[in-house]
């Protein structure tokens, strides 16, 4: 199978993981392989389904809790196809899934476009963020996407979806849904702004992230959705869960909604914290809390 991956593709075998999750979790993938173009991805995807091999598309890796035993199938990495284009005079963006939103927020601001300044500290890739409907301070990533371009699974064609065509909500979305196509770029729509006013925007906001999040340790951000009317974090530090440890995973000192790698945990040992936590909030206060972050590969 190598072989032919290797056709379109930069392949590894038993792949080690660590550095592309930021939980830091030493799993490991059979095949880990980074398409050359949307074109040998196209090609990749139908070879996987001839053959009836599992597969998954990985972001940063920064919204999920990997296994620790070994992905016996083909892990995706979009990492190569990571384009920015921004068009100030059309008030206009276009990203490659690959690309980090990080670098997209910062090319906008540095084009004098405003919109996306609330997303400058996520640290997952743009189709990710897409996927997952990322959000902070209020704001939504996919509010701010005009089409998303995507590889159907089915069918292998191309498609642009327009912003009336797919929904969303609170973290998530009907890519994340309905898991029938393949995220490879999206559109967006800003506005001319004050460059210095989103610079002074996002150093307040990192500044303040730096304040409130445990950004020294391997995490994957928020664990839990809010509520409606409350906050996740109130009510795991209202069950006393601050501190708490499985292994080397601790739930943060620092914000309770935040788990955190602190001692070479595995990826039992987040899992486990997690439903733990999740488990304890039930009890104790009767809110379901819902997970946002997503476990790759567990029974």
């Amino acid at each position: 199978m190598k072989d032919e991956l290797s056709k379109y593709s930069e392949v590894i075998e038993h792949a080690e993981l660590k550095n592309y999750n930021t939980y830091h979790i030493n799993g490991k993938a059979k095949y880990l392989v980074l398409p050359n173009s949307v074109q040998d991805l196209e090609k990749i995807i139908k070879f996987l389904k001839e053959k009836n091999i599992k597969y998954i598309v990985l972001g940063n890796g920064s919204n999920i809790v990997l296994n620790d035993k070994e992905y016996d199938g083909v892990m995706i990495k979009l990492s190569k196809l990571d384009g920015i284009e921004v068009y100030p005079e059309k008030e206009m963006a276009y990203a490659e899934a690959g690309a980090m939103v990080p670098k997209l927020v910062q090319l906008a601001v540095d084009n004098s476009m405003t919109g996306l300044e609330f997303a400058a500290g996520i640290p997952g890739t743009v189709g990710g963020a897409i996927y997952g409907n990322a959000g902070a301070y209020n704001a939504c990533f996919l509010d701010y996407v005009t089409s998303v371009t995507c590889l159907d699974k089915e069918t292998y064609d191309i498609v642009t979806l327009d912003h009336e065509e797919f929904t969303y909500s609170y973290r998530t979305s009907s890519f994340k849904e309905e898991k029938k196509y393949i995220i490879l770029g999206a559109k967006f729509f800003l506005k001319i702004g004050d460059k210095q006013n989103s610079l002074d925007i996002m150093a307040d906001r990192k500044r303040r992230r730096v304040e409130s999040q445990p950004l020294e340790f391997p995490s994957a951000g928020s664990v839990f959705r809010n509520p409606d009317g409350d906050f996740a974090g109130r009510l795991i530090e209202s069950c006393e869960l601050k501190g708490k440890r499985i292994g080397g995973a601790e739930v943060s000192e620092k914000h309770a909604n935040f788990i955190i790698n602190v001692d070479n945990a595995t990826g039992k040992d987040i899992h486990d914290l997690i439903m733990l936590v999740h488990d304890t909030v039930l009890e104790k206060t009767n809110v379901d809390l819902v997970i946002e972050q997503e476990f790759v590969d567990w029974e």
